[in-house]
């Protein structure tokens, strides 16, 4: 076949936005939503050697959506051979899953897992457990125990736990800097086995006091479990696929807090014969991790950049990536340690004082606050008494049912957190709880009025569960490791999470005086938070999605500079938040 060329004018405007009919149908990384134009309105293209194949193969494909058209697209612009063209395998491959990241993500994970199951293990067997506190009151000082002071140690014995967290979170620092992001998340295992056995024999003991400090370790565990697995998540992962890997530490605690609320059930742990066996069982994903653990790499940043092991990084990149090259992730991470040896040591107060850090630590806080501030445990408190009133037989299976929701739909948010956004969805998230509190309030309200409104009860708690895991659940958890680079990063995390058990604790223990004060109307309360967060993020928080760690850290720093009258897509939008691409 001669080589030939097709020409025919175009029409006066075949693509909104593109002024010329030049051979590239592409701006940046997206397509339009026109491309079914061209099946009846060829361009003017050389066909010439693989150019031909391309016109052909873009005439036959063009009615197909995005991301084939777009792989069309960079084949017009970039032949095979070029530059260009390589560039765009690697970012492709940099999408694959290969076995070393699932390796990591998982063993990582699995302390995620630890974190939900102790958050929701306590709330089953409260009623056994009471009753050994009376028995061990009783064997010591051969009298009952007071119901004020039963309440005291049970109360003790939930918000220890959180104490210990908030402890944990802040030491999150001490850890990473000297000891690695892998081998912390091996060290503190050996908390995990200490709380295992003395929760495990408190029963044996006849001590409470063992099973209030096992509490209060494995909180410390837990606290330094939320900074560790979404720092080493968001480290390993690329670029493409850090928002859906990092959900995978949200997935983690909802399965775990899932898992919880099975075994906690009277037929399977929660009875008196196995509830310390329930307490204790900690120690087999602990188990685990220490098993998975040592095949993990170390994160390749903290080796470049902390440790100054480029070879070491290099290679560790490579199994991560499953490439032979991994030139553009060492320059990346290169320019990052760059930029944080000229800036000095960040310490927390650090954080607050520099301009350069206060606005995406205020964001990071506030995430945090949004997410424990939203109403989702009480949401959870209320279930249970909700079921009953509409009828259902066993309300605790229906507890169970909440926990499946909430898991469904924190798999949903994986799948869409790339290609919606972290700050829409949590926009979404945020506007949706408001309104399931709302019905939530109403059908309170009038339930004793209206009994079927218990049916929508039913549903605004499904509804305001699944909500919170689009983006209230996850994301803040991992948008922090986004909005900090390395030097910063382990005082962010410890700031954040701080902020998160302080807020879990204290919601834990006011949530009941404020019921009793407001009763149905308590939910008023979180859906004026919850507006509030919302209006927060729209004007405050940035969009990351498909972002560098040391892009979004410069759009703060221009934005410290000369551009804080800008909104977030102004911002960190390339071409401006009005840019159509």
């Amino acid at each position: 076949m001669q080589e030939q060329s097709i020409h025919r004018p175009p029409p006066a405007h075949p693509l909104p936005g593109i002024k010329s009919a030049a051979p590239s149908m592409c701006l940046g990384d997206r397509t339009t939503d026109s491309l079914s134009a061209l099946r009846t309105t060829p361009y003017q293209l050389s066909h010439t050697g693989r150019g031909r194949m391309a016109c052909f193969a873009l005439t036959l494909l063009c009615t197909r959506e995005t991301s084939l058209s777009y792989r069309v697209c960079h084949t017009l612009d970039n032949p095979l051979d070029s530059p260009q063209h390589v560039t765009h395998q690697a970012e492709h491959a940099h999408m694959k899953l290969t076995g070393t990241l699932m390796l990591a993500v998982g063993g990582a994970v699995l302390g995620s897992l630890q974190f939900g199951y102790n958050t929701g293990v306590i709330n089953a067997p409260q009623k056994v457990i009471e009753e050994f506190y009376n028995q061990t009151w009783f064997h010591r000082y051969r009298e009952n125990i007071l119901p004020t002071t039963l309440t005291t140690l049970w109360s003790l014995s939930v918000a220890i736990f959180s104490v210990g967290g908030m402890i944990g979170s802040f030491s999150v620092g001490l850890f990473v800097n000297r000891f690695g992001r892998r081998n912390s998340m091996l060290m503190i295992n050996l908390l995990a086995f200490m709380a295992a056995v003395l929760m495990g024999f408190s029963k044996l003991g006849k001590s409470f006091e063992m099973l209030i400090l096992g509490r209060f370790i494995i909180g410390v565990y837990c606290g330094l479990t939320t900074g560790f697995v979404p720092m080493y998540v968001g480290e390993v992962s690329p670029t493409a696929l850090r928002g859906a890997l990092g959900t995978l530490h949200q997935l983690g605690i909802v399965i775990g807090i899932l898992i919880a609320q099975v075994f906690g059930l009277d037929s399977i742990m929660g009875n008196r014969e196995l509830w310390p066996l329930l307490l204790s069982i900690i120690f087999v994903p602990a188990l685990a991790q220490c098993i998975m653990l040592p095949f993990c790499p170390e994160s390749p940043r903290f080796l470049l950049i902390n440790r100054n092991e480029e070879n070491r990084a290099k290679s560790v990149l490579k199994k991560l990536r499953g490439l032979a090259d991994v030139t553009r992730d060492l320059q990346e991470m290169k320019e990052e340690g760059r930029q944080m040896m000229r800036e000095k040591k960040v310490t927390i107060p650090e954080l607050f004082r520099s301009p350069l850090y206060r606005q995406p630590i205020l964001i990071a806080v506030v995430l945090q606050l949004s997410q424990q501030l939203s109403g989702i445990n009480a949401v959870f408190y209320y279930s249970t008494s909700i079921f009953e009133k509409a009828g259902v037989q066993q309300p605790v299976y229906a507890t169970i049912g909440t926990g499946i929701v909430n898991t469904a739909f924190t798999v949903v948010s994986l799948f869409v957190v790339e290609r919606a956004g972290r700050r829409t969805l949590h926009l979404i998230g945020l506007a949706g709880m408001a309104g399931c509190a709302v019905l939530m309030t109403i059908a309170l309200a009038l339930i004793e009025q209206v009994p079927q409104l218990s049916y929508l009860s039913i549903v605004a708690i499904f509804g305001f569960v699944a909500f919170f895991e689009v983006g209230p659940g996850p994301i803040p958890w991992f948008i922090v490791a986004e909005l900090f680079s390395q030097g910063p990063r382990p005082a962010a995390f410890a700031v954040a999470g701080f902020s998160n058990w302080t807020s879990n604790f204290i919601v834990g223990m006011c949530f009941q005086y404020v019921e009793q004060l407001c009763g149905p109307y308590v939910f008023i309360i979180f859906t004026v938070l919850l507006i509030l967060f919302f209006i927060f993020t729209y004007f405050k928080v940035p969009e990351t999605k498909g972002k560098t760690f040391d892009e979004i850290a410069s759009g703060f720093r221009q934005g410290g500079a000369s551009q804080s009258d800008k909104t977030p897509e102004e911002l960190f939008h390339p071409l401006g938040a009005d840019s159509q691409v």
